[in-house]
């Protein structure tokens, strides 16, 4: 007989990485002087509770009505972005932005985790309509526009850590639908060729690879010169759009190369996360004793920097521990998007599994000094409610994907 009962695996993960982000927060607000990070591990307790609501609330939404849904869930989105930039408000290391609403002072939330999963919405309703995948690059408009217009609204704000995730998103979709490698690589090369053209030997020797690749994955002639045009039109604007930047901005881009240049403002956060992390060694200075993390030398470490908390106190064996758990995560999520039963749920699966990874990648990246350092939250350890709700809704929908799975046939794995 088959197990109706909901997926106990993802429960297990989910349960697992939520448990060990508590413990992670509790010391993280252990400290010897009062910072911001005190006592967020009971605020975190609410919003489990209310995350809890929220999934089995979500868990009852069939994907049909889901799929019936999404344009409107994608127009409220993106019209709460456009609000938000008018009326929105900074919070915490985020004060500089735009991206919180509020009500008497009083912070409701950061629509952009909600409008991320609207998005991966409507992507599912565009893609699985299609009786093919996307072949060239005209038929890539649609979704970019759909990924792309919140992706300008909360870049807008500035939240350059959240529209990075639409992209994420949006490439993973578009792979999980069917379109080949070549064509998201030709997608994604106008934004390589503005990264790679502050060097001019870099890019010249780019341009090259660029056009032996045009002419060996033969596009449309139209779209191979285009394309060619737009990489060249990119590098050409990378200095103009370098010299625009903000001072603080182009620190944040250098300090990424070499955290030294400005190591007591743009490149403290780097620096102090690596020496976090590298003090850690093996097995860790012990829980709640790690010395940055006690001294508040570690900026945002509740936050964007809590897995720093886990490298110091925990050492080598508590990142790996930390890693496994959000692996076990992906593979069951990859098997839930394997195992739907229509084509749209697959999609929506699949890109809840681009967001939990590439807000993990972005998040691990930047505390070992791999990725830029942009503001962006560890799934299920980062205190925040915003973010942690839209991860509860995200798992109500994976348990609703698994069980509809195993209605349709599937056996207990």
């Amino acid at each position: 007989m088959r197990n109706l009962g909901p997926d106990r695996p993802l429960i297990a993960a989910v349960v697992l990485l939520a448990a060990y982000g508590l413990l992670i927060l509790y010391s993280a607000g252990q400290t010897d002087v009062v910072t911001q990070a005190h006592g967020v591990w009971q605020r975190q307790l609410v919003w489990m509770a209310v995350g809890v609501v929220a999934a089995a609330i979500v868990f009852r939404f069939s994907f049909r009505l889901l799929e019936w849904l999404a344009p409107a869930a994608y127009g409220l989105g993106i019209l709460v972005l456009l609000v938000t930039l008018v009326v929105g408000t900074g919070q915490g290391t985020a004060a500089g932005t735009r991206s919180w609403l509020s009500i008497g002072g009083h912070q409701l939330g950061q629509p952009a985790e909600f409008a991320k999963l609207a998005a991966i919405l409507m992507l599912a309703r565009y893609l699985s309509s299609l009786r093919e995948s996307p072949r060239n690059l005209r038929e890539l408009i649609a979704p970019c526009l759909i990924a792309g217009l919140p992706f300008l609204l909360v870049l807008k704000q500035p939240d350059l850590g959240s529209a990075i995730v639409f992209i994420g998103i949006l490439f993973l979709m578009l792979f999980w639908a069917g379109v080949k490698p070549s064509l998201l690589f030709m997608l994604a090369s106008p934004g390589l060729s503005l990264l790679l053209a502050f060097n001019t030997w870099t890019w010249g020797v780019w341009m090259i690879v660029l056009a032996v690749l045009l002419f060996l994955w033969r596009p449309y002639v139209v779209e191979g010169v285009f394309l060619y045009v737009v990489n060249s039109v990119m590098g050409a604007l990378a200095i103009p759009l370098w010299q625009r930047l903000a001072p603080y901005q182009q620190n944040r881009l250098l300090t990424f190369l070499n955290p030294e240049i400005d190591p007591r403002a743009a490149g403290y956060h780097a620096i102090q996360s690596r020496v976090a992390i590298g003090s850690g060694g093996w097995f860790g200075n012990g829980f709640l004793e790690g010395p940055q993390k006690r001294l508040a030398f570690l900026p945002a470490q509740h936050t964007d920097f809590i897995f720093s908390v886990v490298g110091e106190e925990l050492g080598f064996l508590g990142v790996l521990v930390a890693l496994l758990l959000f692996l076990g995560l992906f593979l069951v999520v990859l098997r839930i998007a394997r195992r739907a039963t229509d084509p749209f749920a697959s999609l929506v699966v699949f890109g809840i599994l681009a967001l939990f990874f590439t807000h993990f990648f972005e998040n691990v990246g930047m505390t070992v000094n791999l990725m830029p350092i942009t503001g962006i939250p560890l799934p299920f350890f980062s205190y925040g409610g915003s973010f942690f709700l839209a991860s509860c809704i995200s798992v109500g929908l994976l348990l609703r994907a698994a069980w509809d799975a195993r209605l349709s046939g599937y056996a207990d794995v």
